[in-house]
């Protein structure tokens, strides 16, 4: 095979073997990698529990890692998530998708669990297993100095060990499996780490067509203003956003009481470039290097994590978010969920947390300690606890990032529709609401959402599966990308190859779900979104969010996704698509 390597790795944690599967080239062709990988695999076991030792963990990379196409450093991870009752999966960088790759895998399934807390150390066919007790509850980054020259990582945290529903699996040191709560998947299988270091290549059928697919993508990334201008990512990182939500009144307050932070001008990305410096990082394959650390080394907080440990916490001292930061990546805990989590205690609470009491109180989640063992659970679990689930800022149990829908309703959607709950990167509509790429569209008006929802949806289903990043496409679209998959593959492949596969896999995750009993139900908004006004200001009324559009933008999404009313599957797309799926086939409600 030329892109992929033709291989899977299982390794069976109960049984401490392992083999590998030769997949169909009809498999790979359909599914692509990563993502699609995940989704293909996982269906089998899609409604078993996610502490079940037989649910699998699957790590797979995509055809255009470990070569010279743009933005190929990432990989796919998905398991069940252990937070929302999910589909859970991430997108993440970090070296350990290309040593899979020249290790000689397209990925890896994790089954069943360590009789005892181990580490799994692979290189190239050697598989190998390693007490790991001397490192309970050591923290990622004392895990990743003692074991970083062994290849690639992953390590989970205390945050994992103490069942944290929110907790990450963390690549290389600073690179976050995020949001769904996979690290507690990783620690309910008894593992504490992973490396993997490979020697070998990764083959490709035309190096003359990928080096031109390459200088085209690159051509129109040196064009876009997001990306390489003064102002734009490869400045400010991403970071470079906050400054925009601020001006756009849409920047998440108060646990999503406001949407304005009066303080949010001297928190802003050169307001921490002025106080650690400006060293430059990111995934392999980037020249964009959207990452920020310090001068004395610390990694820096991205944008969302700055802006939910700033205004949504009420914040306005640097030094707690940078901490906060470190604490969230030291422990293995997701930053949108841990501030969110926070923001809604001090709701419930009727009070302003201090940044001393916020560090405070992440310790004692991570570590399980006080009501830190009430907060693991993430908001929506801790205010239903205290009778008000109204006030977690949720869609699934998975708390909102840094956009409140109020200020943009292709948002608003995309949070609701998402397959592993309240999301932005499954269609990530900033880029045309707010940043204007590839076209501007109208910010307050639910017009024309839902087809660009779905559309949107099943491309970064694709850049998941190729895997490449999806800041990329603010500039590059699937044109170029498929003629650097045709250039590494030799499987001649147009861009609307590559979008019917997106539908595919991201159906596929529909089904995954509506076999476990979600319905349009799931797919709401907290009702704050529909009844409470925004921080008006700045020449921009920020109304509440009018339900009967969105509930008509809600009905045309599910007509042009091919779903039935109710937000379930239907047997025709499931069959024009090539996917099984039985309409009896579903497990009750999720609660």
């Amino acid at each position: 095979m030329n892109g992929w390597m033709g291989a899977i790795l299982y390794i069976d944690l109960s049984e401490r073997t392992h083999w590998v599967e030769r997949p169909d080239l009809d498999v790979y062709h359909r599914h692509i990698g990563g993502k699609g990988l995940c989704g293909a695999y996982f269906l089998p076991w899609a409604t078993d529990p996610w502490d079940a030792p037989e649910t699998p963990l699957l790590f797979m990379t995509g055809p255009l890692v470990g070569t010279a196409s743009p933005t190929s450093g990432r990989m796919h991870v998905m398991s069940r998530s252990p937070l929302t009752g999910t589909i859970g999966d991430a997108s993440v960088g970090g070296k350990l998708g290309g040593q899979i790759k020249r290790a000689g895998y397209d990925g890896i399934v994790l089954t069943g669990r360590c009789d005892h807390l181990s580490g799994i150390e692979i290189m190239d066919a050697s598989v190998t297993f390693h007490d790991a007790q001397a490192l309970v509850g050591l923290d990622t980054g004392t895990v990743y100095e003692k074991i970083k020259g062994k290849g690639a990582t992953a390590v989970v945290g205390p945050a994992a060990e103490q069942g944290v529903l929110f907790s990450c699996i963390m690549v290389d040191g600073s690179y976050a499996v995020g949001r769904n709560g996979l690290g507690g998947v990783f620690a309910g299988k008894n593992l504490k780490y992973l490396t993997v270091k490979g020697s070998g290549t990764v083959a490709v059928h035309d190096k003359a067509a990928l080096k031109k697919a390459r200088e085209d993508i690159h051509r129109l990334i040196a064009s876009s203003p997001i990306l390489l201008g003064e102002q734009g990512l490869t400045h400010f990182g991403t970071g470079a956003v906050y400054d925009l939500m601020d001006s756009r009144r849409m920047m998440p307050t108060a646990n999503f009481r406001a949407t304005y932070f009066p303080a949010a001008h001297n928190l802003n990305a050169p307001a921490f470039k002025k106080r650690y410096g400006d060293k430059r990082t990111g995934c392999r394959g980037c020249h964009i290097l959207c990452k920020r650390v310090a001068d004395d080394g610390t990694h820096l907080p991205e944008f969302e994590t700055m802006s939910h440990f700033t205004a949504l916490i009420e914040n306005e001292d640097m030094e707690t978010v940078t901490r906060a930061n470190s604490l969230c990546a030291a422990l293995g805990m997701d930053t949108i969920t841990a501030g969110a989590t926070l923001s809604c205690y001090a709701e419930i609470e009727d009070r302003k947390l201090s940044g001393k009491e916020a560090l405070s109180l992440l310790e004692d989640i991570g570590h399980g300690r006080g009501v830190g063992r009430e907060l693991a659970r993430g908001s929506y679990r801790y205010a239903a606890s205290r009778g008000h689930p109204e006030l977690s800022m949720s869609v699934k149990k998975q708390e909102l990032a840094a956009y409140d829908p109020r200020g943009a309703y292709g948002m608003a959607l995309a949070y609701a529709t998402s397959t592993r709950g309240g999301c932005h990167l499954r269609a990530y509509p900033i880029s045309h609401e707010i940043l204007r790429k590839p076209v501007a569209t109208d910010r307050f008006s639910f017009a024309g959402k839902a087809r660009i929802i779905k559309i949107a949806e099943d491309v970064n289903a694709v850049v998941d599966s190729l895997t490449a990043c999806k800041f990329v496409f603010f500039a590059s679209s699937l044109e170029e990308y498929a003629k650097a998959f045709t250039a590494v593959t030799g499987v001649t492949t147009t861009a609307q190859d590559l979008l019917h596969a997106g539908e595919r896999i991201y159906y596929n995750e529909r089904i995954m779900n509506a076999l476990n009993g979600f319905t349009a139900v799931d797919d709401d908004l907290p009702s704050r979104f529909f009844t409470e006004p925004g921080s008006s200001g700045n020449a921009i009324d920020i109304p509440p969010i009018n339900r009967t559009d969105f509930l008509e933008a809600r009905r045309d999404y599910y007509r042009v996704r091919g779903l039935d009313a109710d937000g379930r599957p239907t047997r025709e797309k499931a069959d024009e698509l090539g996917l099984d799926w039985n309409p009896e086939d579903t497990t009750e409600t999720p609660s």
